[in-house]
């Protein structure tokens, strides 16, 4: 629930003309369309066709019987909690999150906000609730428009750069004091609860953490604050960029997912026995976590670019061991106490859709919770990762593996799962096109 939302929604949308009622496509990106506020609180009918759902990231879509041949649409129903006014906006505007429903009113097999509802219903089946956490990784950059120079951060306040000696420090030399003044007033205004902040180890790399919640309303966050970065940072002439490795030699930017299940009604940690031990849910909900991540992998790792961080590893780890407090695994059980006892997915990406990857990290819990799935050893210190707990390291690997699981075909549908393989391929053929730098430097006198 935001915090506007104790007020009516008429009234929260005093003086705004038009809301952007949007819908996280396959890539987490809003797409929908900007409406009169009239005819929102009308409650006019507002459609968009289901194409857009699959839409790629350098745009156009794939062959259409992957969305319907006849591209018919779907109608965005927003979700009244998470109406916003935009802090940010110069001009009295609104945003509204929105499912991506059929014309019956079933939620959209293509939606990715409608298949987190589905996974946390099938969680609801057994008395239960999961809680989730995200931590943000991002780069704010200096602004340019040359795809071909890199990326550089920002002149401090002494007129020099950072030059990679910043992790963890909380000085303003930096220059970025008013853009970070901003998304804190902005977060303030929007309800977005925030925990921690602080200097990541990459140049100019930044994290926030999010408070644990409702999965549901935590992807909303974690989309609403990705956008809110974005439109911040183009009014104070930066370029804050989500990418998973934007830098070379330089850690890339993750999405830790933090997981934990209560049962509903007395919020008790089903991780936990009452003597402060594990239980056997908290090994299963591991287990399935190993079983899974390896076919879901394409889910948290979305993109080429992704594969960058995840080949050079810097606390980015590509397996799915576990241990308690190694940065070096896939999954990690920070110290805590019972109460507060959960397992951290480290794999997803910064660029990972939220929706998609606390979907498909819980669904893989929670495979682990039915089949009663049991993990292998912890692993401590430096460690090689065993063939059966290594993922794939390629996007064309990835997507092998997507397209061939059964287990992401029963809970994501063969609907989404064919649609999302179909537009990833198109993204690595548009990829594959390109002649990079690298091979005109190194080859063109070589070979």
């Amino acid at each position: 629930m935001s915090s506007q939302g104790s007020s009516s929604l008429a009234e929260r949308l005093t003086g705004v003309a038009e809301i952007e009622c949007v819908t996280p496509d396959l890539n987490g990106v809003p797409r929908g369309k900007v409406m009169t506020a009239e005819g929102f609180l009308e409650g006019r009918r507002l459609q968009l066709a289901r194409g857009v759902l699959l839409q790629c990231i350098m745009g156009g879509y794939p062959p259409a019987r992957f969305y319907g041949s006849d591209d018919g649409d779907l109608v965005l129903s927003s979700v009244p909690e998470q109406v916003f006014r935009l802090p940010w906006s110069d001009s009295p505007r609104a945003m509204a999150i929105c499912d991506a429903d059929e014309l019956d009113g079933r939620s959209s097999g293509l939606s990715t906000r409608g298949l987190l509802k589905r996974v946390v219903a099938a969680y609801a089946e057994h008395g239960w609730q999961p809680v989730v956490a995200t931590e943000l990784e991002f780069f704010v950059f200096e602004r340019h428009l040359d795809p071909q120079r890199p990326f550089l951060p920002p002149l401090g306040l002494d007129g020099s750069r950072e030059s990679g000696c910043s992790a963890f420090s909380v000085s303003s030399g930096n220059g970025l004091r008013a853009f970070f003044d901003e998304v804190y007033r902005c977060m303030a205004a929007l309800g977005l609860p925030r925990d921690t902040f602080m200097h990541e180890m990459g140049v100019s790399q930044f994290e926030i953490n999010l408070l644990h919640g409702d999965p549901l309303l935590v992807a909303d966050q974690t989309f609403l604050f990705k956008h809110l970065l974005r439109e911040i940072g183009l009014k104070h002439g930066l370029a804050v960029v989500c990418m998973a490795k934007p830098l070379p030699h330089t850690p890339g930017s993750s999405m830790h997912i933090h997981q934990s299940v209560v049962e509903q009604g007395s919020g008790r940690n089903i991780f936990s026995a009452e003597d402060g031990e594990a239980t056997p849910a908290f090994f299963h909900f591991i287990g399935g976590q190993q079983a899974a991540l390896a076919d879901f992998t394409l889910l948290f790792a979305p993109h080429v670019n992704s594969y960058q961080r995840l080949c050079h590893p810097y606390a980015s780890p590509n397996n799915a061991c576990w241990s308690y407090d190694n940065r070096a695994a896939g999954l990690r059980i920070p110290a805590s106490g019972p109460a507060a006892r959960r397992v951290e997915n480290r794999l997803p990406g910064a660029d990972a859709n939220p929706y998609l990857a606390i979907a498909a990290s819980l669904a893989a819990g929670l495979h682990g919770l039915q089949q009663q799935l049991e993990p292998g050893a912890p692993i401590q210190g430096e460690f090689e990762v065993p063939a059966a707990l290594s993922l794939p390291c390629t996007l064309h690997a990835a997507l092998q593996r997507l397209q061939g699981s059964a287990l992401a075909r029963q809970w994501f549908g063969d609907e989404f799962v064919g649609g999302y393989c179909a537009t990833k391929s198109m993204e690595l053929m548009s990829f594959l096109d390109e002649i990079t730098p690298w091979e005109r430097r190194v080859l063109a006198n070589q070979v």
